[in-house]
């Protein structure tokens, strides 16, 4: 019983942040950056408020999903160790595995690379650098969701095989 109801939270939680993060995405690539760009003069600024906002968000999200993740595979009757991949599920979550993994190096990109340029030209009021380094988040935030469709798209392969 008590491992139906852990499974159960893992599922819950996994879900949610499946939402905040992937949700978080989509809306900064369909809606934000879209109006961010009619904004030349404040673009920076604003991502940089937005960033500090998601950002925190955007990793807690990982570390849930990683946690959870690894307590839900744990817990798959297909599950059938760490490095077999002798069933089409496996194989599934392990493309799923490699997926997020870019999208990783790309929020890492992010956070430690472009995010600290863009707050220190912010708190320069230089903005056409600032400008330049937002585009290339939103150029990347994009990168990020289609990963993450592709995610969720080898999430459903792997529950139907």
């Amino acid at each position: 019983m008590l491992e139906i109801i852990a499974l159960t939270v893992a599922f819950w939680l996994h879900m949610a942040a499946t939402i905040v993060w992937i949700g978080g995405l989509f809306y900064q690539a369909v809606v934000v950056n879209p109006a961010l760009e009619r904004l030349p003069a404040e673009r920076g600024r604003l991502a940089e408020a937005m960033r500090r906002r998601f950002q925190p968000l955007a990793w807690l999200s990982l570390a849930v999903l990683f946690g959870t993740g690894l307590l839900q595979m744990s817990g798959n009757p297909n599950y059938v160790g760490l490095f077999a991949f002798s069933n089409p599920w496996s194989r599934a979550i392990l493309s799923k595995h490699i997926a997020i993994g870019l999208m990783l190096l790309v929020a890492a990109y992010q956070t430690w690379v472009l995010n600290p340029r863009l707050s220190r030209l912010a708190m320069k009021q230089e903005a056409d650098a600032s400008d330049r380094v937002a585009g290339e988040i939103s150029r990347l935030n994009r990168v990020s969701l289609a990963i993450g469709i592709i995610v969720l798209g080898l999430t459903a392969l792997a529950r139907t095989a």
